[in-house]
């Protein structure tokens, strides 16, 4: 029975730490829980990329669920943007899986990463050349983005966090507020998407990997929203501005096959 015991504890524990990894880096800079889960697995763990890419779906159910209670506790959420981006995001996570099961989406891949990444270089500069006086504004294209990011996030295997955050960012939101408005209404968006999955897939992907991944997620996801509320805002724009354009430039790497 201890060997049993001692032989799942060893299973489980890299499951967990790249759950906890994923989720930290998620919640404290509102994207590429997918993009770094699914990166780890492959890469470093040697799963194959449909089975990692199923198991991250089940996983985002739960990691979002409990990054969106974290980040409302800390009032990192502004409820009326909230509104604005979840309902357009769901029809757009509807409307995506939809077509992923019927037309193949990989050659708008390049295309979305690319715009991504060069996404990311701006907020880089936009970090850098922030002032601690900087004045936020109030997103005007909040509703067309959600349905955008729902629609991509869907299709592409990912994308919300990526394509929500930066272009709110781009339009002057404050970064705390926005990582965890965004981060919040996920969960709706995932709920849809994953249900698609279950309905389509069954539950096949969830094993004790992905309980691993679930356990490690949970774990984090109470330090990512003290993270977000934390950092400075120059420094959170600069990290968000990191993550999205080192993310986005594998990813194109990726699709366009060269690694």
């Amino acid at each position: 029975m201890i060997e049993f015991v001692a032989h799942q504890l060893q299973v489980i524990w890299p499951f967990v730490a790249v759950g906890f990894v994923a989720q930290l880096v998620d919640g404290a800079l509102g994207m590429a829980f997918g993009v770094i889960t699914s990166t780890l697995l492959v890469s470093i763990l040697g799963m194959p990329p449909a089975r990692a890419s199923s198991m991250v779906h089940i996983v985002e159910i739960f990691t979002t669920a409990a990054s969106a209670i974290s980040h409302t506790l800390h009032k990192n959420v502004n409820w009326h943007l909230f509104a604005l981006l979840v309902i357009p995001g769901m029809i757009g996570g509807i409307s995506g899986a939809y077509i992923l099961s019927n037309i193949h989406a990989e050659t708008s891949r390049p295309i979305v990463m690319t715009y991504l990444a060069c996404i990311g270089v701006y907020l880089l500069w936009r970090g850098w050349r922030m002032s601690k006086q900087q004045i936020h504004r109030t997103a005007k294209f909040a509703a067309p983005l959600g349905l955008v990011g729902g629609f991509l996030d869907a299709v592409g295997g990912g994308g919300w966090g990526p394509v929500v955050t930066s272009n709110l960012l781009v339009q002057g939101s404050e970064p705390r507020i926005t990582i965890g408005t965004v981060n919040t209404a996920e969960f709706f968006l995932t709920v849809v998407i994953s249900a698609t999955f279950i309905v389509t897939l069954g539950w096949e992907a969830f094993t004790l990997a992905t309980i691993g991944l679930i356990i490690g997620g949970l774990m984090a996801a109470p330090f990512g929203a003290v993270l977000a509320k934390r950092i400075p805002a120059k420094q959170l724009m600069f990290l968000v501005g990191v993550v999205l354009t080192l993310t986005s430039l594998y990813s194109l790497a990726r699709a366009l096959k060269l690694v």
